[in-house]
């Protein structure tokens, strides 16, 4: 049987802390509320499951390939972060309609999960360490896809009501709150980019 603390550790604190999902969900929300903007927190679900799935199906091979397939993987998530950032830092009033179509949606919550290292990384260490060594069969390892994608999920909601609560004040403060959000991806980018040598 798995180390119950050391999981449970591994994916609360993967699934709450800074990253591109959570960061993601907390800007839209803030720019569209919580109800209206969660389209995009409904796309993390659907690509979480996705990434999830993959990741049962493939762990053992991609664990056995990851130093070579690593650098690719970082960097290819790190352009997509890159440009999320851009996406948020040119938001202006007249342009505002049109990017908020363009994170507000369920298609884009998706692909993020599809390119974001994080998210991938997490779904082949939790199933490599702490699932496949113990847990075979379908039924099991189903009912762990959606519990890994239920609380990576629920790190995204918690961000996005924290970016919702404070909705006005970040109304009045619009510019620089999305120079600070972009920031944080651009780090998260380059950590990843990093992390990748």
């Amino acid at each position: 049987m798995t180390n119950l603390m050391a999981f449970l550790s591994f994916v609360f604190l993967t699934a709450y802390t800074p990253g591109p999902n959570n960061i993601m969900a907390m800007t839209n929300a803030s720019q569209n509320g919580f109800k209206k903007g969660f389209r995009l927190n409904f796309g993390i679900l659907i690509g979480f499951i996705v990434v999830m799935t993959l990741s049962v199906i493939f762990s053992s091979m991609l664990y056995r390939y990851i130093p070579t397939a690593e650098p690719y993987m970082f960097n290819l998530g790190a352009l997509y972060i890159l440009w999320l950032a851009w996406t948020i830092v040119k938001d202006r009033p007249h342009e505002e309609k049109n990017i908020k179509l363009k994170l507000n949606s369920i298609f884009t919550g998706a692909v993020l999960q599809l390119v974001n290292p994080k998210v991938i990384l997490y779904g082949i260490t939790a199933f490599s360490t702490f699932i496949l060594p113990y847990y075979h069969t379908l039924p099991e390892l189903s009912a762990f896809i959606l519990v890994l994608s239920v609380i990576g999920f629920s790190g995204c909601c918690c961000w996005a009501m924290f970016g919702a609560a404070f909705q006005k004040l970040f109304t009045q403060h619009k510019k620089g709150l999305n120079i600070v959000m972009a920031l944080l991806l651009v780090y998260c980018a380059i950590s990843l980019s990093l992390s990748a040598f």
